[in-house]
């Protein structure tokens, strides 16, 4: 893997957030029960940085965050004593907690916010520990950690989504004008560019920046509403709404209208974005996996020593990054099943709907973040063979263009006639092994009415590109 690290370094810049494992790992430390948090596999799905975002340490960190700024918002509002707030903050951010005790007292209450908040009223002392969660409950503080996380693991994708972009940018515009067979299920269809494939992966990621942005101020909520969503705990006035919109300002979060406690369409929303990027991720990767075969040859991932390699045939050299993103598509489509099953959440409180999300959601974030930096690693070194297309492109002979053939002798004939008298020629090709032309020219009907010059140039696949390099001028404009 230290050798993948150099490489994908040298081709960009983004491959700092990936630390590589260390030279040794010694027994104590391997512990984890899936590929994500797997000391062995975990560089393959996902990063460190991203993994760090919704680790353990870094969940509690964000409810002491939310209890901070619950407090802080309070006395802002006159709701506890104005000084209460910087207390608290003060005493609770950055304190040292006794995880075991925390981890003990969870599993004894299912939640960890109780345990929580008392280790945290004890830290501030006795007249700011009576204002700790002042008209909170437990799920306000967990959504609150929880939209944090997502709003610090969305600024990730953001910046490696549009590492992507650009990536996908310099091949579109490098790739614009080179040809290769267009295929529909996976046969020879017309011909396109190379950079006419790439511009349509570009324009699902463009859109998905666009969906990202508007999704941010819509699903990007804070949460404080008390044991029902009434926020009665603060009185019949409006104290409840004054702190609660002042927990957004000081969070940069959206102030919703009201409670969301069994609204999970924000949470659902984000991570089915997630989902979504996995799709492109996962379409992008299939294309890369077919196009690198020995058959086809158009494409390789980056070459680095080793990387793909088997155990048996030295020959091999897998396309990895692939792979692992082919597979990070399929595990956030069954991830954002899990979270619109959270959506169905019985009366004001959850009563098991909820915890689907403690397990997608993180997830969700780390599988897709590695996917998006093993694309980026795949797309900024990726090796396109253009005579290789050009090959494959002429393979059949002049078959690829028989749609141009039929629409040059539909005027002449109709275009249910002309693709009759195209079609019989296409299976005298197949059928005696001939190039398309030769089979033309061997029908009056085609010669008599389209000169050889210009029936040898409906043959030729690189004049029947159509506006393929219009369109990725048109997606490349759409970046700008």
């Amino acid at each position: 893997m230290f050798a993948l690290r150099r490489a994908a370094s040298q081709l960009r810049a983004s491959t700092r957030h990936c630390v590589p494992l260390p030279v040794t790992t010694s027994r104590r430390h391997l512990g984890g029960v899936s590929a994500i948090d797997s000391v062995i596999f975990r560089t393959l799905f996902g990063t460190d940085e991203i993994r760090k975002v919704f680790d353990d340490k870094a969940y509690v960190d964000r409810c002491v965050d939310a209890e901070a700024a619950l407090a802080r918002a309070q006395s802002r509002c006159s709701v506890i004593p104005e000084h209460i707030g910087d207390i608290i903050t003060s005493r609770a951010v950055g304190a040292e907690l006794d995880y075991d005790r925390l981890r003990r007292e969870t599993e004894i209450v299912g939640y960890p916010i109780l345990p929580l908040v008392r280790q945290l009223s004890a830290l501030v002392g006795d007249e700011a520990g009576r204002y700790v969660h002042w008209g909170a409950t437990t799920q306000d503080i967990m959504d609150l950690a929880s939209m944090l996380q997502m709003k610090q693991g969305l600024e990730i994708v953001d910046r490696t989504l549009r590492s992507v972009i650009s990536n996908l940018e310099v091949l579109s515009r490098k790739y614009r004008d080179t040809p290769m067979a267009g295929r529909t299920h996976l046969q020879h269809a017309l011909p396109i560019t190379f950079g006419h494939k790439t511009a349509i992966w570009l324009s699902g990621f463009q859109r998905h920046l666009e969906r990202l942005e508007q999704l941010k101020k819509r699903a990007l909520m804070v949460q404080f509403g008390g044991a029902a969503g009434s926020l009665a705990s603060l009185g019949s006035s409006d104290d409840g709404i004054r702190v609660r919109k002042a927990m957004a300002d000081d969070l940069g979060l959206t102030d919703p209208p009201i409670t969301w406690h069994v609204a999970r369409d924000g949470v659902a929303e984000i991570t089915n974005y997630l989902a979504l990027v996995g799709g492109s991720l996962g379409k992008l990767a299939l294309d890369i996996i077919i196009m690198s075969s020995n058959e086809l040859s158009e494409v390789s991932e980056p070459f680095v020593l080793h990387r793909g390699a088997s155990s048996t045939m030295p020959q091999k050299r897998n396309p990895i990054s692939s792979e692992v993103i082919l597979a990070a598509s399929k595990i956030l489509r069954s991830n954002a099943g899990l979270v619109l099953d959270g959506m169905v959440s019985d009366f004001e409180r959850a009563s098991g709907p909820w915890h689907l999300e403690w397990v997608a959601v993180p997830e969700s974030f780390v599988i897709a973040v590695g996917a998006l930096y093993q694309a980026d690693f795949a797309l900024s070194g990726l090796v396109v063979n253009p005579n290789k297309m050009l090959d494959n492109l002429y393979s059949t002979r002049g078959l690829i263009v028989a749609e141009a053939v039929m629409m040059g002798l539909a005027p002449h004939v109709g275009r249910g006639r002309a693709h009759d008298i195209v079609y019989e020629a296409c299976k005298e090709s197949i059928e005696q092994d001939a190039s398309l032309l030769e089979a033309l020219q061997r029908r009056p009907e085609v010669t008599e009415k389209i000169s050889i010059d210009a029936l040898s140039d409906l043959c030729d696949a690189k004049n029947y590109l159509g506006s393929c390099g219009l369109m990725v001028d048109e997606v490349l404009s759409m970046s700008r």
